[in-house]
């Protein structure tokens, strides 16, 4: 099964996806959005499949999205989807695409909904917290 995960490596849930779907086996697409940067398209897609819309994927903490005046209710979804585009950081994350769907995975262990094969157990996230039990069970 291929694996994308669009990732930034300064967030923590993002690096446990990533840890979670390496452990299980896979060798995934990384894609590094806040140095490749996004483009309308990808964008749509990626929230159309996912069912998203521009304002449920804002980061609405740790990015510029109050100071822009994004948090509004005014605010289009096409406004916002500019704003994700000028600035990367935007875009919540981690967001996830395989054979089995795309979704914006938060909290880190929603990626397990997407791969056909987990980790072995016991596996536990980056904070030390059980994620998968010995037995191999979703904690």
């Amino acid at each position: 099964m291929s694996v994308v995960i669009h990732h930034n490596p300064d967030c923590g849930t993002s690096r446990n996806v990533l840890a979670i779907i390496g452990a299980a086996g896979y060798s995934p697409a990384i894609v590094e959005y806040l140095q490749t940067g996004w483009t309308r398209a990808q964008l749509l897609g990626l929230f159309a499949a996912a069912g998203l819309t521009p304002r449920t994927a804002l980061r609405t903490t740790k990015s510029p999205a109050a100071e822009l005046g994004l948090l509004e209710e005014a605010v289009s979804g096409e406004d916002i989807l500019a704003a994700m585009i000028e600035h990367p950081v935007l875009v919540n994350r981690p967001i996830v695409c395989t054979a089995k769907g795309v979704r914006l995975c938060r909290p880190s262990e929603t990626v397990l909904d997407l791969l056909d094969r987990w980790p072995p157990g016991p596996f536990l996230k980056e904070d030390g917290s059980l994620l998968i039990d010995a037995a191999g069970n979703r904690v």
